[in-house]
């Protein structure tokens, strides 16, 4: 098998976290509950995935009983993730939300060292190395560990945990499915999920502003995770669990532009060194690893 990642799904797995890094921003902009806006970002999704779907040749199709079983579980710990990280975004910085968030970066990376069975190469390791020494001084610049954030720390904690469940069942599946068939029953699950959950908690639901809605549907559904689900299929857990932690660092600049949320000289060290760590595993050509013969 080739050990060189296409240069064409390593620019979309980049682009998919730039645009999922405005979700907490537009989140926030919404005057709906945190479910609510879950439901609507795949539900408003919904209509330009099939568009798209069918423009690229990919139309919707039930994939058989066994794969969608796998991404009914996947939408599921995905609904669930938005639910926690949405009703987080609300109660910490965003700079916070997204960090705690994407404690998927490193359990997704740990389960493609699993499935290859071995330990990283001395330049994998020194790229997770320089990304957890990123993440630490971000989290020492960006964000604060004051008491009051402490329930949208957890909130966000739990949902990254929850991300990286998704980001594994979607995995399994891209290795027989196209990108978009999958999204699309992965976003039609969770909105299904979603609805009931938001009007049994008594969230707002039906909001007044569309635009925030529409955005986080397109920004962060069809280009983030459309980007992201491709990139799935063709870039190793390592590579990708290191590019979602571009995520805290776009989201701190957001922000910091929009909420004159305080960025500091150790966020610029942070996002370098997890910039470095990127460049060092893209450099290695790391080849998707090897599935295990386990069952």
């Amino acid at each position: 098998m080739s050990n060189v990642i296409p240069p064409r799904a390593f620019a979309a797995l980049l682009l998919g976290n730039a645009a999922l890094a405005f979700g907490p921003w537009l989140v926030r902009l919404s005057d709906v509950g945190p479910s609510a806006a879950g439901f609507w970002r795949l539900a408003l999704a919904l209509p330009f995935l099939l568009l798209l779907a069918r423009a690229m040749g990919q139309p919707a199709h039930w994939p058989g009983k066994a794969a969608a079983l796998i991404i009914a579980g996947a939408a599921f710990f995905f609904a669930a993730d938005l639910a926690a990280w949405h009703a987080g975004i609300h109660l910490t910085k965003l700079g916070n939300a997204t960090l705690f968030g994407n404690v998927a970066s490193f359990a997704f990376a740990a389960w493609g060292l699993w499935l290859a069975r071995r330990l990283p190469s001395l330049l994998q390791a020194s790229a997770l190395l320089l990304a957890a020494i990123g993440s630490a001084l971000l989290m020492a610049g960006s964000a604060d560990l004051s008491p009051r954030y402490l329930r949208g720390d957890l909130l966000a904690l739990l949902a990254g945990l929850l991300y990286a469940g998704y980001l594994i069942a979607i995995e399994r599946v891209r290795g027989t499915l196209q990108p978009l068939p999958v999204l699309i029953l992965a976003s039609a699950f969770g909105a299904a999920m979603l609805l009931p959950f938001a009007a049994v908690t008594g969230e707002t639901v039906w909001p007044t502003a569309w635009t925030p809605l529409l955005l986080l549907a397109l920004g962060s559904q069809v280009l983030g995770q459309g980007c992201l689900v491709y990139a799935l299929g063709q870039v190793p857990p390592l590579v990708v669990g290191l590019a979602l932690l571009t995520q805290p660092v776009i989201s701190a600049v957001i922000g910091w532009l929009a909420y004159a949320e305080a960025m500091t000289p150790l966020d610029f060290v942070g996002a370098a060194a997890i910039g470095a760590a990127l460049v060092l595993v893209r450099l290695h050509g790391q080849g998707r690893e090897p599935r295990s013969s386990r069952p």
